[in-house]
């Protein structure tokens, strides 16, 4: 099988143990994140060859974080590194009424700084079927913008498969260029895309007309209006009862209809972080494997619901537990 190549900064992880709060805390636990590394992780973790390619500061933090997401069997072996920082982010985890709360210290980053030039994106797509990438990478930076948008010419130039989560992060934007001068031509490139109905606005001065079923379909129909070369347009839909427990479900637009998938539930939340990019590896192994869109988005929300029960950013979820959750067993039986 052709490989999955993800582009973007990955981050280290800092946290109090259990349900601590940062003020309350005398030490942290470290661990790794970065949404587009999250979603290689999660696939190499289910058998499917997956590279992330980024940059790191040259020293033990950036040699730390690469050797985490090669343990999961992540292909690390286009890391560029220089001089600089690794961006951080901390999470304090939510429990009932009591929200999660992540605060972000990622500023000046090594990656942030990256030079294009050190990514040879020719060679890197040999043998790759697919590339993704989110929303947040083109926020970081200028230099970050430029990478991005020579990886998505050789993508598309090699015939990739082209995804993104569009997520707009306003309060990284901040190198003088917005996202609406940005976003667009990047969006242009792409195959699927994961867009809701706030990024769509914020993102493409796009609006529900009123002119379908629902404000997501209708968005959905301008999108792919103005962006014909986009096959499928997808998103999730989280019901938020408490910190501990939601609801997951998604739907997917084609250009002439949608599918939805069932409702799961999550009762018991015990990390939420990397549960769209548990979603985003679950919708592209399914279309690697079934090549069907229900099972696809089935097999998505299976994974991005097991993900809330794991620590950590990565998905670790085994593929038979996915399929079993993915069949409706929600139970959690003990295994033996």
């Amino acid at each position: 099988m052709k490989k999955v190549i993800t582009f973007g900064e990955i981050m280290g992880r800092l946290s109090p143990a259990g349900y601590g709060r940062i003020t309350q805390a005398q030490s942290l636990n470290i661990t790794y994140g970065g949404g587009e590394a999250n979603v290689a992780g999660g696939l190499a973790h289910i058998g499917i060859p997956a590279e992330h390619v980024t940059c790191f500061p040259n020293n033990e933090l950036g040699k730390a974080a690469t050797g985490y997401y090669r343990q999961v069997g992540v292909d690390m072996s286009h890391t560029a590194y220089k001089e600089g920082r690794l961006g951080l982010y901390f999470v304090e985890f939510g429990a009932a009424m009591r929200p999660s709360k992540v605060t972000y210290d990622r500023a000046d980053s090594a990656f942030a700084n990256l030079n294009p030039a050190d990514f040879n994106w020719k060679e890197i797509f040999n043998g790759a079927g697919w590339f993704h990438w989110t929303g947040i990478t083109p926020a970081i930076s200028e230099a970050a913008t430029v990478a991005l948008t020579a990886a998505l010419k050789e993508a598309k130039a090699q015939g990739l498969t082209i995804s993104a989560d569009v997520n707009y992060r306003k309060n990284l934007w901040q190198y003088g260029k917005s996202v609406k001068e940005v976003m667009p031509d990047l969006i242009a490139q792409c195959d699927i895309i994961v867009c809701g109905k706030a990024d769509a606005e914020d993102i493409l001065d796009i609006v529900p007309t009123g002119a379908h079923k629902s404000g997501w379909h209708d968005i959905c129909v301008q999108i792919k209006a103005r962006f014909p070369n986009i096959k499928k347009i997808i998103n999730t839909k989280r019901g938020q009862i408490s910190a501990s427990q939601n609801t997951l479900s998604a739907t997917s637009f084609d250009g002439s209809k949608v599918i939805k998938s069932d409702t799961v539930e999550i009762s018991q939340i015990v990390d939420r972080i990397g549960g769209g990019d548990a979603f985003m590896a679950g919708y592209i192994y399914g279309n690697l494997v079934y090549g069907d869109e229900a099972k696809s988005l089935a097999f998505a929300v299976a994974a991005s619901a097991l993900k809330h029960t794991i620590e950590g950013d990565i998905n670790l979820s085994n593929l038979d537990e996915i399929e079993t959750v993915m069949g409706g067993d929600i139970t959690g039986r003990l295994k033996r």
